[in-house]
């Protein structure tokens, strides 16, 4: 036993003693490496000051010293490990300190391209070690000058007269010398006070070659590190760049900002909340290489003392600055991307102001890339993550999986308050942690080692057109932390944002004359729709609509119309998705009865035989047609929107609560409208029934057949953000429901003097990602109206499929991959063999207990569609091409609960078997279908072979849908339904009709 033991010991010991010597032989390798690389350094500054190799020289010098950084701080890393934990911090201290004067040596050497870097880099105090501010900041101005006879020769070559000519005065002492440029005081022969900016001779040659460089060393460190692939940036700067080395393209660029932010208003004139208030130099005179600006006496940014004896509060000018910026981006699309302390003065005259300079790096946004920008910065301030993966799409950012809370957390990073100098560290240690715990979730997620995970990048595609934005938005962190200020962005920067995407969605249809998306009129119908559309737009009665309507099997009205959200002002398109509340009951119903056509269900069948543990608690009698026709007693089984909203998100519980709850009324006995039970109860059954999962089976019975793909679901993907609408409330109508009366069939909680209550919460609610992607199938449907309409027009000729979807509907329906791809983790630059891909790609699915039965992770990445999933070995396999999705000639019997299938409903109620029964005026059953809260709605009317579909974003008592509807059946001759006969709530008598609640 002793033995034993001992052995175990001595075992552990060699292990950590093998373990020590290992890292004291890295260590000592590393250290000689350093030494290794800095001779090497001194032999090549000996054989360039020789004369030889020139060309190479900037390039040899930037990677040698690069190299020599790395492998310091991989010294140090090794170092750490086996010295007091005291004395860690002076060790990185040193560190930093010799690294930073590499650095600043390097740059100061080189110049050109390496001292912007080096400007950007010193004004990052909020993440980078004291040392490097400490040695950086003289960068931004205080580069050592060009000889005055090089300045004096450009002068005169540019301008083409003498500087005797030119001016009566010049100061040969540079006021700044920085990267491309110095800037001389002078006077001009008119007198005026100028300032004189003269571009270093030979300096192109150098920004280019050092491009060049950077774009090598950046491609090296995402060889290296690939989750650290700065390539887009890089990218981004070489098209730029090159730009700032024209001053007549600084001169207008600088005229350009001025006029945008209003520099030569006088105080109060033109005065908006968005104005801000800085100065900028007049531009008296430019060339290629030659600059001359109008003299403003100012203080440095940087001079704290200045500042501090002038009495100037240096938050209030940092805030406006930010403000400026703002301006620029958000509002004009148009900004300056230098934004670093030796590009502002501040004024010496009060009101103290600042004073913008050098605006020779700009950069322009084209019109959606400033919406997408605006969007994102709002959907951060939210917390809104359909907007946030929204914008993402809207500006071309793509991630390789679906990530929206890891996603959230960055864009609140990015947009995070800053922080002073002093906070630096635990500013750093913030941002390290919140990444740290991001890689284990994507390792988590993607099943991957932790090898594979520090060589996985999650971002697929980064538009570069966002590279200078988010370059300006660190720089104005980093000048905050410099001035010792704290700035909170999303408060000065917000009313920018806000005024970019509601100032394009107030114009309207008046001004607007895209409002109505540009396509042909399929009608006369059409035609007069679109004039009635633009009418009720015109008084805010629409935010965003979509219409569409078959007769006779054809298309004959495909219109959409206005906006996809208060925040989003992009126009809708006919392949929008529109949040449709209880319509999803209509389209629930139908598969219902399709599996019934399948002979897999009867309506007649007791649910509890269906349903493992359903019988309980005196559901034992419940049938398939009692939850059908309203009438099983479960009505009001629970409220989760009263107890916990986001119970509605969680599949399996909201399936067990309806197996444990309890008949408030006899089964069959009083029909009460089941506003959110419904769909449990229905997709309970459909799952049991068939062994499939809900989305499979909505994909097998009418996605495919229909070829509706990705313009139809009930909880929606990953990847469609892009396409949704916004719900928003129409606040005057829905104002006056506490003068409607009570409704007695419909359930306590659902009655008009709490509609208000719940509609106010009800689109935030169902705005939320989690929410649009859970299966609620009573209230969760997303879909298109030409998608609805189609299923409509379908169900109106008995099943029957319509011929294509009119060619003049662009894009066309159904040419959206039903579940969009993700890029995965073979994706990478760096990838694997065959086998190590099909390995990672097994890994995909998630482990554990999924609280919530949303698309599955496999299903998000696989090739094929969820119908392409379905495991089917038996007859009722869909074939590609299937021209009727029912084979009961009495299907409309069966949807409406008439002739043989009037035993299965209360008579006289308004429902049928999972569908409203559609009356005419004089009481005769027409059709049927189902309306949603707010508006939206889809029916059809048997007889005249007529099937139309609306979706609003804007709720309201449906006064919009009746006023389309009682248009288009009275152009086509078509009984008007009676729901649809009452007053619209404006300006007739004030009704309600239960559909339009739904």
């Amino acid at each position: 036993m002793r033995n034993s033991r001992f052995r175990g010991s001595n075992s552990g010991s060699f292990q950590n003693n093998r373990w020590w010597w290992w890292s004291v032989a890295l260590d000592r390798v590393l250290s000689f490496l350093v030494r290794l690389l800095g001779s090497v350094q001194r032999v090549w500054s000996r054989f360039v000051s020789m004369g030889l190799g020139s060309l190479y020289r900037r390039r040899i010098k930037v990677f040698s010293v690069a190299i020599l950084i790395y492998l310091d701080y991989k010294s140090v890393q090794q170092r750490e490990k086996w010295i007091k934990k005291a004395k860690v911090p002076a060790l990185w201290e040193k560190a930093h300190e010799r690294n930073a004067k590499r650095v600043l040596n390097l740059i100061v050497e080189l110049e050109g391209l390496w001292v912007k870097l080096g400007q950007y880099l010193s004004t990052r105090a909020d993440v980078l070690p004291q040392a490097y501010i400490s040695l950086l900041t003289q960068l931004q101005d205080s580069l050592p000058p060009r000889p005055l006879q090089e300045v004096r020769r450009t002068i005169e070559r540019e301008l083409g007269d003498s500087m005797e000519v030119l001016f009566t005065d010049f100061v040969n002492e540079p006021l700044a010398t920085a990267s491309i440029a110095q800037v001389h005081r002078a006077i001009l022969a008119n007198g005026q006070d100028v300032v004189v900016k003269v571009q270093h001779n030979g300096i192109r040659a150098i920004i280019l070659e050092d491009l060049k460089n950077a774009k090598a060393i950046v491609d090296w460190i995402a060889w290296a590190e690939p989750q650290y692939d700065f390539n887009p940036m890089i990218d981004e700067w070489c098209k730029e760049a090159p730009r700032e080395l024209d001053f007549n393209i600084e001169a207008e660029n600088t005229r350009t900002v001025s006029k945008n932010l209003g520099c030569k208003k006088t105080n109060g004139e033109g005065r908006s909340d968005n104005r801000v208030d800085v100065l900028i130099p007049d531009i008296i005179q430019s060339s290629e290489s030659v600059l001359i600006l109008e003299y403003m006496d100012g203080i440095r940014l940087n001079d704290v003392e200045s500042l501090d004896a002038f009495g100037i509060d240096k938050q209030k000018i940092v805030e406006e600055i930010t403000r400026a910026y703002a301006h620029q981006i958000y509002v004009d699309g148009f900004f300056n991307g230098d934004p670093h302390p030796g590009n502002f003065l501040v004024s010496k005259e009060p009101p103290h102001r600042p004073i913008l300079l050098d605006f020779g790096l700009t950069k322009k946004l084209s019109h959606p890339l400033k919406q997408a920008l605006a969007k994102m910065f709002l959907a951060s301030a939210e917390g809104d993550q359909v907007a946030l993966l929204s914008a993402f799409a809207e500006m071309g950012l793509k991630l390789r999986l679906d990530l929206p809370d890891q996603a959230m957390s960055v864009a609140g990073l990015f947009f995070r308050s800053s922080t002073p100098s002093n906070e630096a560290l635990k500013t750093l240690k913030t941002l390290n942690d919140q990444r740290m715990k991001n890689i284990k979730v994507i390792q988590e997620k993607m099943q991957l080692t932790p090898k594979e995970v520090k060589r996985f990048n999650p971002v697929d595609a980064f538009p570069g057109d966002i590279v200078i934005f988010a370059r300006v938005i660190n720089l104005l962190r980093g000048l905050s932390s410099t001035m010792n200020v704290r700035i909170v962005y999303l408060d000065i920067m917000r009313p920018f944002a806000e005024s970019v995407l509601l100032g394009s969605i107030s114009r309207g249809p008046t001004v607007d004359a895209s409002w109505i998306h540009d396509s042909p009129v399929h009608s006369d119908v059409e035609f007069k729709l679109r004039k009635l559309l633009v009418e009720l737009g015109s008084i805010q009665k629409i935010l965003g609509i979509q219409v569409c309507a078959y007769k006779d099997g054809k298309v004959i009205i495909d219109t959409a119309a206005g906006v996809l959200g208060r925040y989003d002002p992009r126009p809708v398109q006919p392949d929008s998705l529109f949040p449709v509340f209880s319509v999803t009951k209509g389209i629930t119903a139908g598969m219902i009865h399709w599996l019934v056509d399948k002979r897999k269900l009867q309506l007649d069948q007791t649910v509890g035989d269906i349903w493992p543990g359903f019988a309980s608690n005196g559901k034992d009698v419940i049938k398939v047609h009692h939850v059908l026709n309203h009438t099983s007693g479960l009505h009001s089984a629970f409220d989760p929107v009263g107890e916990n909203p986001l119970l509605i998100c969680d599949w399996d519980e909201c399936l067990k609560r309806i197996a444990n709850s309890s008949p408030e009324t006899e089964p069959g006995s009083q029909q009460f409208y089941h506003y959110l039970t419904f769909g449990w109860l229905c997709g309970g059954i459909l799952e049991y029934a068939s062994g499939k999962k809900f989305q499979e089976i909505l994909e097998e019975s009418i996605v495919k057949p229909l070829k509706i793909d990705g313009e139809l679901y009930i909880g929606i993907p990953p990847g469609v953000e892009s396409r949704l609408a916004t719900l928003t409330l129409d606040t005057d109508e829905l104002s006056k429901l506490t003068s409607i009366a009570t409704q007695p069939e419909l359930p306590s909680t659902f009655q008009p003097e709490k509609i208000l209550q719940m509609a106010t919460s009800l689109p935030v609610l169902f705005n939320t990602l989690n929410v649009r992607r859970a299966i609620i199938p009573a209230a969760n449907g997303h879909c298109s109206a030409r998608a609805l309409a189609r299923y409509y027009a379908s169900l109106a000729d008995g099943g029957l499929v319509p011929p294509p979807h009119s060619s003049l509907s662009q894009p066309p329906l159904g040419s959206h991959a039903h579940v969009p791809k993700f890029s995965s983790v073979n994706d990478t630059k760096k990838k694997r063999k065959g086998k190590e891909m099909m390995a990672s790609t097994q890994k995909l699915k998630p482990k554990g207990h999924k609280e919530k039965r949303l698309y599955d992770e496999e299903q998000f990445m696989s090739t094929e569609s969820l119908a392409s999933l379905v495991s089917d070995t038996s007859n009722d396999h869909q074939d590609d091409d299937i021209r009727n999705l029912f084979s009961n000639p009495r299907i409309h019997d069966a949807f409406m609960g008439a002739g043989d299938y009037s035993g299965l409903v209360l008579p006289d109620g308004k429902f049928g078997l999972g569908f409203k029964r559609v009356t005419s005026q004089d009481g005769s059953l027409v059709g049927f279908g189902h309306s949603g809260m707010g508006g939206s709605t889809g029916f059809c009317d048997i007889e005249n072979r007529f099937s139309i579909a609306i979706t609003v974003n804007k709720m309201s008592l449906g006064g919009v849908t009746a006023s389309i509807i009682r248009l288009v059946c009275s152009e086509l001759n078509i009984p008007l339904p009676k729901d649809f006969s009452i007053a619209n709530g404006m300006g007739l008598e004030l009704e309600m009709g239960t559909p339009l609640i739904n």
